[in-house]
């Protein structure tokens, strides 16, 4: 029977969640009080302007519920606000605040220096393959 450690998928799962956990504890380190999911939403919708809730989830890769508890978040610190949409009033578009994108700028510097780190001792070409491969699984699951 295989080890785990000798799983590709193992390893690309925790890959991520330990790349998440370094991310996550330089953001605080730099004294920034957001959330890598908290990031991503509000990156989300400032690339995807009056795009929906379902459709956040989906890029973000998160449930529904979880999306629904960080956008609270994300209104309640002054990073998104909720205005009504004029083609419906019973929904409501999620606009990116003054400070919901100054967060992301101010962030910008730190998640590129990470993303740096982490990739530190990967050569371009192995970055390419490994892309590449990635991209295919994404296609023969989908």
């Amino acid at each position: 029977m295989e080890k785990l450690e000798d799983i590709i998928f193992y390893n690309m799962d925790k890959a991520i969640k330990s790349y998440r956990m370094y991310a996550q504890k330089k953001l605080k380190e730099h004294g920034f009080k957001i959330t890598i999911d908290q990031w991503l939403i509000i990156k989300t919708i400032m690339e995807n302007p009056n795009i929906a809730q379902q459709e956040i989830a989906k890029n973000v890769f998160k449930d529904n519920a979880s999306v629904t508890r960080i956008i609270e978040i994300l209104v309640k610190s002054g990073y998104l606000e909720r205005k009504i949409n004029p083609d419906d009033r019973r929904k409501s578009n999620l606009v990116v605040t003054e400070e919901g994108k100054s967060i992301i700028i101010k962030v910008q510097d730190l998640v590129l220096e990470n993303r740096k780190n982490a990739l530190n001792t990967i050569k371009n070409e192995e970055l390419e393959t490994m892309n590449l491969a990635l991209k295919k699984i994404i296609s023969n699951c989908s």
